[in-house]
Order: C-alpha cells, then sequence, then structure tokens
C-alpha cells in the first residue's frame, strides 16, 4: 500500500486488507473502509499519491486534455511540456537539504486533504494528540477502547503495549478541514512525561503557468520586445530600425502616451495607444499585459541592437538558472545594484548600494543582485506578479525593483549590450522642437520627488532610504 510504502514499510496484501509485518495483531484499517474517513466532495483525499485520475461517475463532465491534443504532435509536447515543468520546478520550489523524516521539520498537507504525520514514536501512556485547524485519525485497525477521538480535534491513545502503541503512532493521520490557502496548525503530542509540537503546514499549491515555445524554439518563440515610447517617434523608428537588422521576425510591443499618436506600420510590432501621459509605469504594465511568450526583453525607445546585443545569451541565462530576470549592460554599463533592507517594530528601512552579492555560478561575465538597467529579460508571469506601479509617472525604475525585493531573483551579465542613440541636436527644427517638449516631461522635479517618498513610507512600509 503506498502509505506503507512512503514509511519504507514491507507490506503484502491479503484479498483487500493491507497488514505490516509486526505480526497479524497489527493491522491497518481495510481499503475499502478509508473512503469513508479520507472522502471530501467525492474525491479520495488520502495523501501522497503517485498519480490522479478524473474517473467518470453520473452527471460529472471529464474531460482528458489529451483527447484534444493533435496525436501526431502529442509527444513532442509532452516533452516540452516536462522540460518546461521542471524549469518551472527550479524557480518556485526549493528542494530540502534532507528527506523529510522527523515531525520537527514540519508536514505539509493541502486544504481538506489527509496525509499520515511521519516519524511519531513513543515509550509513555497514555498518548494524547491535539489539533485546531483539522482532525486526527489513524489507519490502525484497533478497538475504540485503545483508539478514541477518531476524526477529531483530540486523539487518544491507550495502550501499555509499546509496539502497538507505536504502530498506531506510525500511522496517525492529519486531515485539514478548513480551506485555507495558507496557514499553520501546531499539532501538539503529549505523553506522561513529554510534550511535543508538530507543525503542519496546510498550503494549497497553485497551478504551474508555462509557456510553449513551441516545437523549433525559435529566439521569436519565447521572446517578446517591449517599450515605452513619449513623443520621440524618430528615436523609435532608429531603434525598430536596429532590431531588424538581427530580428527580422522578433515581435515588437509598443506602450504610447503621445498626445497626438502617429501610426507605426511595421510588421511584428503591435502599437498600443494610452491617455496623454498616462505614464512610465502604466506604459511597462500595458506592454508587458500583451505578451503571450515566456520572456520579455524590455527596452527603452532611444536604444540601438548591435551586433553584442544577444537575446540568445540572456535567454540561457535564464533558462539555466532559477533567475527570474537578468540585465544586460548599455554602453558597457550595467548599473546593477543591491537593496538592503532592515525592519523593525515600528517600519523598516531600506538601503541601496551599487554593485552586487557575488558571481553567478557557470555564468562567468554574470553575477547575483537586487536590481539592474532598463535593458533587461524577464520571466513575463513573474513580473506581472510584481507589476509597475502605475502612480509613478516620470521617471521610475528602481521602484520596481522595490516591490519585487523578497520577490524576484534578479542577475546582470556584462558580456550582452545594447547601445544608446546619440544626443546630438538635430538639424532638423521639427525634431529639435520635439526633443524639447520631450525634456519638459524627463525631469524629475521636486514634488515627483516628494510624492515617491511618500508613496513608499505607506506602501513600503519604510521610514528611511538610503542610496550610495
Amino acid at each position: 500500500f503506498i502509505l506503507m510504502a512512503c514509511l519504507g514499510y514491507r507490506t503484502a496484501r491479503i484479498t483487500h486488507l493491507y497488514y505490516i509485518g509486526l505480526g497479524d495483531s497489527c493491522c491497518v484499517l481495510a481499503q475499502a473502509d478509508l473512503p469513508c474517513f479520507f472522502t471530501f466532495s467525492s474525491l479520495f483525499r488520502l495523501a501522497p499519491k503517485n498519480q490522479c485520475e478524473c474517473a467518470i461517475a453520473r452527471n460529472l463532465k471529464v474531460y482528458q486534455m489529451e483527447d484534444y491534443i493533435d496525436k501526431k504532435d502529442l509527444a513532442s509536447i509532452k516533452q516540452r511540456r516536462k522540460k518546461e515543468f521542471e524549469h518551472y520546478q527550479k524557480r518556485y520550489i526549493a528542494k530540502p537539504n534532507l528527506p523529510l523524516s522527523y515531525p520537527i521539520q514540519g508536514v505539509e498537507v493541502m486544504p481538506l486533504h489527509t496525509i499520515v504525520i511521519p516519524g511519531i514514536l513513543g515509550s509513555d501512556f497514555p498518548v494524547i494528540l491535539r489539533a485546531t485547524l483539522g482532525t486526527l485519525n489513524t489507519l490502525a485497525d484497533v478497538s475504540e477502547d485503545v483508539v478514541s477521538g477518531r476524526g477529531e480535534k483530540n486523539l487518544i491513545i491507550l495502550t501499555s503495549n509499546v509496539e502497538l502503541l507505536n504502530f498506531i503512532l506510525q500511522h496517525v493521520t492529519y486531515t485539514s478541514v478548513v480551506y485555507q490557502l495558507s496557514a499553520v496548525d501546531m499539532v501538539s503530542f503529549e505523553s506522561r512525561h513529554h510534550v511535543a509540537q508538530i507543525p503542519v503546514i496546510i498550503r494549497q499549491p497553485s497551478l504551474p503557468k508555462l509557456f510553449d515555445p513551441g516545437a523549433d524554439r525559435k529566439i521569436s518563440s519565447l521572446v517578446t520586445i517591449t517599450t515605452k515610447t513619449f513623443l520621440r517617434y524618430h528615436k523609435l523608428r532608429i531603434f525598430i530600425k536596429s532590431v531588424r537588422q538581427y530580428y527580422p521576425d522578433i515581435k515588437i510591443i509598443v506602450a504610447d502616451d503621445s498626445n497626438i499618436p502617429q501610426k507605426i506600420e511595421e510588421d511584428n510590432v503591435e502599437h498600443y495607444i494610452m491617455p496623454f501621459g498616462k505614464g512610465w509605469f502604466a506604459g511597462r504594465n500595458l506592454a508587458i499585459s500583451q505578451v503571450t511568450t515566456k520572456y520579455y526583453l524590455w527596452v527603452d525607445d532611444d536604444f540601438l541592437f548591435t551586433e553584442n546585443t544577444k537575446i540568445e545569451k540572456l535567454v540561457d541565462v535564464l533558462e539555466g538558472t532559477n533567475l527570474d530576470m537578468v540585465g544586460g549592460s548599455v554602453t558597457g554599463n550595467t548599473y546593477s545594484f543591491q537593496l538592503l533592507y532592515e525592519q523593525d517594530d515600528d517600519s523598516g528601512c531600506l538601503h541601496l548600494r551599487y554593485g552586487s552579492f557575488h558571481k553567478l555560478e557557470e555564468f562567468p561575465n554574470c553575477v547575483v543582485t537586487s536590481g539592474v538597467v532598463n535593458f533587461f529579460l524577464g520571466h513575463t508571469d513573474k513580473s506581472r506578479h510584481v507589476g509597475y506601479d502605475p502612480k509613478l509617472q516620470r521617471v521610475a525604475h528602481s521602484e520596481f525593483f522595490m516591490d519585487g525585493l523578497g520577490v524576484l531573483l534578479v542577475g546582470s551579465c556584462s558580456d550582452v549590450s545594447i547601445a544608446h542613440q546619440g544626443h546630438d541636436p538635430s538639424s532638423d527644427p521639427t525634431i529639435t522642437k520635439v526633443e524639447k517638449e520631450y525634456q519638459k516631461y524627463r525631469a524629475n522635479t521636486q514634488a515627483q520627488v516628494h510624492f515617491k517618498l511618500a508613496l513608499h513610507y505607506f506602501k513600503n512600509r519604510l521610514k528611511c532610504y538610503s542610496q550610495k
């Protein structure tokens, strides 16, 4: 039986009854009886299980997902999905240093599910186990004189037989009875001379969000270029032309809050018009909201792609690590910075220091840091999770990484670079007029600085911020 196998015991089967090799007097409940204890909404919730199924039942619609995949593509899609899920797990699921063996490390259960609590042993009696957010039971098939309180918050075990006591304890189950996304129930284990606390973590796993890169894994299937523009269409058009020199098929998304929008009619360019002056971070949100690829590359509208703008290198870094975002360099500068956060009872202190924490293993030109320059490749889903605060309309950048502190794992690589268009005065009076108008909005005014600091005070619960 799967539960016995997970606990490392030798099991055997007699018809539909499972027993453990401690003698015929010690046995677990018959398999047919288990659903009576561990079923919720007609689903058998005793974990762990090696596989799940959607069984056909009366008045129940069942959809087998593979039925909706073209049979000739199924094998390759399965392989791609497997690879993407392995990468997803690397980023979202921390591997333990040791296998979960002792209750002091805690056990985990999904809401309204049941688990066996491993590793409980005792020699004193009576034994009382108490729960708050769930109920307790045992798979051991013993009389109510020995075990009372099955399916309740207090489970009492009365036996002087140490072998039987430990058999019962090794098969104690915990059932979550309150639907919560994340909670901890401290189950107490009380004997005559000892009291122990066993943390039971109740957690609802989230569904993976995987992006299919396609069978060919072309860069255009993996990455979308995103940018925000305001007034400077002459810069934007030069930028797009530079991209097409190296990546003719990649999609470019442009968010635009200019007062008199101009049409951008280019292949594989999506141009989204916003209300005038809506703002820098609002534009970033709009742009990444339309991305349908696994990654997005953020750039400024006055950048220039060169032979050193190798998106593939940045993709390799994100594919080979658990980073959520990796920056490159702009004209040789990475502008990477560390964010150091301190907390006290009243609020917090945030310190920005330029530099990085340490090198990124297996990528000699890369480091781990907190924030990077305005040229970075990011996981689309993770950036959407953090979001760009639309209250920040003008000069803003590090604020995104501040909101992402503790959520985003960021890297920076110096060997992938992008150029910056020159700022030489134009001989075209129309462009000169546009640039002059643009500069009115470019400056970070004292009022805007005050607004940002007040925003950090409330939103991020900061009492101070330092930068060096």
